[in-house]
C-alpha cells in the first residue's frame, strides 16, 4: 500500500512534465505537391522547410528565453485544390502556429481562406497569382514577386529584348497557367500595342499529346510561343515543338523556369532559345550568401535545388524571427511582428507591403545553354 502511495506523486509529477514539455512545441505547417507531376518541386520546396527547422532546433531556438522544439508538420496537396483545403484543415484541426505553403497558386488561395478563418499566418515562398493577396486576409504574405510583376515583364522582354512580332499563347488552364498568360499578354501589348496575338490555345496540367495545339500554332509562324503552366507539360511540350519543326522562341514563367525542364525536353530546349523567368532574384554579395545554401541543400540532400527551396527556407526563417520578436508563437501575437518584419534572408531583404507582398520583388531571367540553366539578369 505504502509502494503504491508514493508512485501516486511521482505520475503526477511525470505528467506535468510530460504537459510542460509539450507546451515547449511550436508547430509549423507545410504543405506543397509531394504526389503528381510537380512532386520534383514540392519535394525541393519541403527540403528547404525541414532544412530551416533542423538548422533552427540544431542551434537552441528560443522563445521569450525559453528554448523551443520547432515541429515540421508536413502535408501533400498534389497540386490540388480539393485535396488541399483538406489538408489545410488537417493543420487547423492540428492547432499549427503558422503554415508555409502552398506551392501552387490553385492550392494556396481556397486554402488562405481556411488559415485567415482559423487566424494562422501562412507565408507562400512560391504562389504568384495576385488575388492570394487581394482577399483582404491579414494574415496572407508571399516571398515572391506576383504574376503582375511576372508576366507583365515577360511580355515587354519578348517585344523589346527578343523583338518578338507575332505571338502565340498557351496556358494549362490553372490559377496560376492562366494568370501568368494573361499577364504576358498585358505586359506585351503595353510594351509594344502593335504586336499580333496570333493563337490562344490551352491545355490542361496533365496532358501529355500537344500536337493539335502546336500544329495549329506551326501554321500561324509565330516568333515566339509563350506557355503558361508547370514544367512537367512544358518539358514535353518543347520536345514536341522539335518534332514538328517550330522554331519559334519558347517563354514561360516560373512554373517552367527549373533545373528538371532541360531533362523532360530532352533536345527540344534548344541553345539559348528559351526564356522564362524565377520570381524572386540575387545579385551582388547575395550570391555568394545563395551559392551557399545552395552548397549546404547539396550536401544534405544529394540533390540540387529545383527552384524555390530558398524561399521556403527564408519563409519559415522570417515566421520563426517574427515570433522571436513577438516573444510568443501564438499566431495574435506573432502576426503584427510578421507585418513589419526586415529580415535579411538567403533570398535578400524581406519585407512585406500592406498587402502581404514581398516589397520591391526581383525577377531573374534564365535561358539554357548546353541543357543547363543560365542566368540573364536580375529585374526589379
Amino acid at each position: 500500500m505504502q509502494f503504491t502511495t508514493k508512485l501516486i506523486p511521482l505520475a503526477i509529477a511525470l505528467a506535468f512534465a510530460g504537459s510542460a514539455s509539450a507546451q515547449e512545441v511550436v508547430k509549423i505547417g507545410h504543405v506543397a505537391p509531394i504526389s503528381g507531376p510537380s512532386a520534383h518541386l514540392g519535394k525541393d520546396n519541403e527540403n528547404g522547410a525541414r532544412m530551416a527547422i533542423e538548422e533552427l532546433n540544431a542551434k537552441g531556438f528560443m522563445i521569450n528565453g525559453k528554448k523551443v522544439t520547432l515541429q515540421l508538420l508536413a502535408e501533400d496537396d498534389g497540386g490540388d485544390p480539393k485535396q488541399g483545403t483538406a489538408v489545410a484543415q488537417k493543420l487547423v484541426d492540428a492547432k499549427v502556429n503558422g503554415v508555409v505553403g502552398h506551392l501552387n497558386s490553385g492550392t494556396t488561395v481556397p486554402a488562405s481562406r481556411i488559415y485567415n478563418d482559423a487566424g494562422i499566418p501562412q507565408i507562400s515562398p512560391s504562389a504568384t497569382i495576385p488575388v492570394y493577396t487581394k482577399q483582404g486576409f491579414k494574415g496572407a504574405f508571399r516571398v515572391v514577386a506576383n504574376d503582375n510583376k511576372l508576366g507583365g515583364t515577360l511580355g515587354r522582354y519578348a517585344v523589346d529584348k527578343l523583338g518578338a512580332k507575332s505571338i502565340a499563347v498557351i496556358d494549362d488552364r490553372t490559377a496560376y497557367g492562366q494568370g501568368v498568360a494573361d499577364e504576358f499578354i498585358k505586359g506585351a501589348k503595353a510594351k509594344f500595342p502593335g504586336v499580333k496575338m496570333v493563337g490562344k490555345e490551352f491545355t490542361n496540367d496533365k496532358a501529355t499529346d500537344f500536337t493539335a495545339i502546336l500544329t495549329s500554332i506551326k501554321a500561324k509562324k509565330p516568333d515566339l510561343i509563350f506557355f503558361g503552366g508547370m514544367d512537367s507539360v512544358g518539358g514535353p511540350m518543347l520536345k514536341q515543338m522539335k518534332a514538328l519543326g517550330i522554331t519559334a522562341k519558347f517563354m514561360g514563367g516560373d512554373g517552367v523556369c527549373t533545373e528538371a525542364v532541360s531533362r523532360l525536353a530532352g533536345d527540344g530546349i534548344g541553345e539559348g532559345t528559351m526564356v522564362c523567368a524565377e520570381a524572386g532574384g540575387v545579385e551582388g554579395a547575395q550570391e555568394k550568401v545563395m551559392a551557399d545554401f545552395v552548397t549546404r541543400y547539396k550536401k544534405k540532400y544529394n540533390a540540387d535545388v529545383q527552384i524555390y527551396a530558398p524561399y521556403v527556407y527564408d519563409a519559415v526563417m522570417t515566421m520563426a524571427t517574427a515570433m522571436q520578436n513577438a516573444k510568443s508563437a501564438d499566431p495574435a501575437k506573432y502576426l503584427p511582428e510578421l507585418k513589419k518584419i526586415k529580415y535579411q534572408g538567403v533570398t535578400g531583404l524581406i519585407q512585406f507591403d500592406n498587402f502581404g507582398d514581398i516589397k520591391d520583388g526581383a525577377l531573374t531571367l534564365f535561358t539554357y545553354k548546353g541543357g543547363k540553366k543560365t542566368k540573364i539578369e536580375v529585374v526589379r
